[in-house]
């Protein structure tokens, strides 16, 4: 199984940048497509970007796109979700996620972490 630990989200200011952390232990990320989703209270579970295993191709949601960068690094079973301008819309926990194929459904993500809270002020 993999086990996947997010961190850095916070609040912040509208405008500003924050770049979550996805660790990865248990099993080798490079197999690994990595996702990033969100939530807000009351909503339900949205996709927000991901990964293929060797980072070449990404997929980003139209709100998100053009200010946020997904990235990794395998070596350092490690993925990253770049946030830049952040919205108030933005507010919610932030989940990384893995899966064996490429998808944007949540419904084909196996693996979760806890979730870390972006809290974006106006």
């Amino acid at each position: 199984q993999v086990q996947l630990v997010e961190s850095g989200g916070g609040l912040v200011q509208a405008g500003d940048s924050l770049r979550l952390s996805c660790a990865a232990s248990g099993r080798t990320i490079g197999s690994y497509t990595m996702g990033w989703f969100r939530q807000a209270p009351g909503k339900e579970r949205s996709f927000v970007s991901c990964i293929s295993q060797s980072g070449v191709s990404t997929i980003y949601a139209d709100s998100v796109k053009g200010r946020f960068t997904i990235s990794r690094e395998n070596a350092k079973n490690t993925g990253y979700l770049q946030m830049n301008n952040l919205k108030p819309e933005d507010t919610a926990v932030y989940f990384c996620a893995a899966t064996a194929s490429f998808s944007t459904s949540p419904a084909n993500y196996d693996y979760w972490g806890q979730g870390t809270q972006v809290t974006v002020s106006s």
